[in-house]
């Protein structure tokens, strides 16, 4: 596979999940080129934290003292407050490792070159009740790889044409077509 230049993968997006509830992690990534706009737009996000909310530049190491930033630069947002010590630790910790290992397995599948000219943007969503760092972090690799696949390679037209000839009956896991209350009189 030929590795996509920087300049293809400005703006390309796409959403992945990985493993079981409670456990499994939903996550959207937006690709950009350094200096683009999308990168701007990524990088607003990263410098406007709010309470809950506060992008994370993914990193790993074996202590604070020697973390290392990937290339490419991988910003986090949560989609969701983590509100407990535990969350924070999910959201923090074991999420952020698994998205460092998905970006890391695209470098080394040639889907992202290990650079600094691109940037990543992963929208992380992890279940409030989910209960297991492991599979949080495993969860968290599968849905990232699965969406920068998805971003950089695109669908195949069959597809995108099998989406098409079954619009009528496409459904999606926070729907149940159950009316709720309404505001109205």
């Amino acid at each position: 596979m030929e590795i996509m230049t920087t300049r293809d993968i400005d703006g390309r997006l796409a959403q992945g999940w990985g493993g079981d509830a409670p456990n499994g992690v939903h996550v959207n990534v937006l690709l950009a080129r350094r200096g683009s706009p999308t990168a701007a737009t990524i990088m607003t996000a990263f410098t406007s934290p709010s309470e809950g909310f506060t992008p994370i530049l993914a990193s790993v190491g074996p202590s604070q003292a020697s973390y290392v930033t990937l290339n490419p630069p991988t910003v986090i947002l949560n989609k969701t407050a983590a509100v407990t010590d535990f969350q924070q630790t999910l959201v923090s910790g074991a999420a952020s490792v698994g998205i460092s290992q998905g970006v890391l397995d695209a470098v080394a599948r040639g889907l992202l070159e290990a650079n600094q000219e691109s940037v990543v943007l992963v929208s992380l969503w992890v279940d409030p009740a989910a209960e297991n760092e492991t599979e949080v972090k495993c969860s968290a690799r599968a849905a990232t790889i699965s969406a920068i696949g998805e971003a950089v390679t695109g669908r195949t037209e069959q597809e995108r044409q099998s989406l098409v000839d079954e619009r009528e009956t496409i459904t999606h896991p926070f729907y149940n077509g159950i009316s709720g209350p309404s505001d109205v009189e």
